[in-house]
């Protein structure tokens, strides 16, 4: 039965172009649907299968109440049935079932998720961390780690990156000429970011004098870890938590600065459009959630606990390489108008 799920996660990549999260995440759905097949609990009165030709529509059913039966949240619920229905169409169209064993299926509804961000100042305390300790050293040599880490911290809330779009950058993506950055997405669609002078500036320092004592050999990843290798999704989200502790910010996830950066620019005034294309959205709806909550003072004090009034501007852009298309104003990089305090500490 396994042999099956690993054709259709190939099938998956071939066709779909998924990305490996997502490919991990019907791996880890799929083969648990199958250790349940293989062994249901007694309570379930569910006879066991070892092959998919004798996995009947009430197996289905039954692995759906059993799901809904655990502790577990409605949105995984939600992504485990989607992942068991996509398969279950993979099994028909690979003529192991005549039809769809899944159609009774039905997942939970899921309120719409509400992204998180954090007001500017906390912004501000968060990067100021590794910051202020590369300052303290003075004429000492920084710690490579601090150096990195701000350099991180500044890109991910001046461009909204992805943390796995962030750990992927290879040091060919960032353009030391141009202040700019070339992000490859899931989807492997090339957007090019440009970066404002206050972030470069750390990604440079890093590149000369930190990254040459974090790197252990010929390797291209742009951000390493202490051992040399390309830092992971898991290594920043520990970074993160620990800066985020320091600085007493609440609530912070690997996502917050992406969060951050979309509701401080549409705040501002940012057009929708913008903003797509600084994410990388394919479909222009995923960028809305953003927009609903930008024009609603009420939300937007919510998630932001307090944001001031002038988060995000336009401004005229005489090169039309700083716009993200070819209309409208330029977009001016959030991480240069968080604060005044800010610009003194640089």
């Amino acid at each position: 039965m396994q042999q099956r799920v690993d054709r259709f996660l190939e099938t998956l990549i071939a066709k779909r172009g998924c990305s490996g999260n997502t490919v991990s995440a019907y791996r880890n759905d799929l083969t648990q649907f199958v250790g349940y097949l293989a062994a249901p609990p007694a309570e379930d009165h569910c006879p066991p299968v070892d092959r998919w030709e004798d996995a009947t529509e009430e197996h289905f059913m039954t692995y759906l109440l059993h799901l809904r039966g655990r502790s577990y949240a409605t949105s995984t619920v939600a992504r485990k049935t989607a992942a068991i229905k996509s398969f279950s169409a993979f099994l028909v169209a690979e003529g192991i079932h005549v039809s769809d064993r899944s159609l009774r299926m039905a997942a939970p509804r899921v309120d719409r998720y509400t992204p998180r961000a954090i007001s500017p100042e906390d912004v501000e305390r968060l990067v100021a961390q590794p910051r202020e300790a590369v300052a303290a050293a003075q004429e000492a040599m920084a710690r490579p780690e601090a150096v990195r880490d701000w350099a991180m911290l500044e890109v991910l809330y001046a461009t909204g990156l992805r943390v796995s779009e962030l750990v992927a950058l290879d040091t060919c993506h960032f353009d030391p000429a141009a202040n700019r950055l070339t992000c490859i997405s899931r989807t492997d669609r090339h957007r090019s970011l440009p970066l404002p002078q206050a972030v470069a500036e750390p990604i440079r320092q890093y590149l000369t004098d930190a990254r040459p004592r974090l790197a252990t050999g010929d390797h291209d990843a742009l951000f390493l870890n202490h051992r040399g290798q390309r830092l992971t999704r898991q290594g920043f989200w520990l970074i993160l938590k620990t800066y985020a502790e320091q600085a007493g910010v609440e609530n912070v996830t690997p996502h917050t600065l992406r969060h951050s950066f979309a509701t401080h620019a549409l705040t501002g005034g940012a057009t929708l459009r913008d903003v797509q294309e600084r994410l990388g959205h394919v479909s222009i709806s995923t960028t809305q959630i953003y927009q609903q909550m930008a024009h609603d003072p009420a939300r937007v004090d919510a998630v932001i606990n307090g944001a001031s009034e002038k988060l995000y501007e336009t401004v005229p852009a005489d090169d039309l390489n700083e716009r993200l298309d070819g209309e409208g104003p330029g977009l001016e990089p959030a991480r240069e108008l968080v604060s005044s305090d800010a610009t003194t500490h640089r």
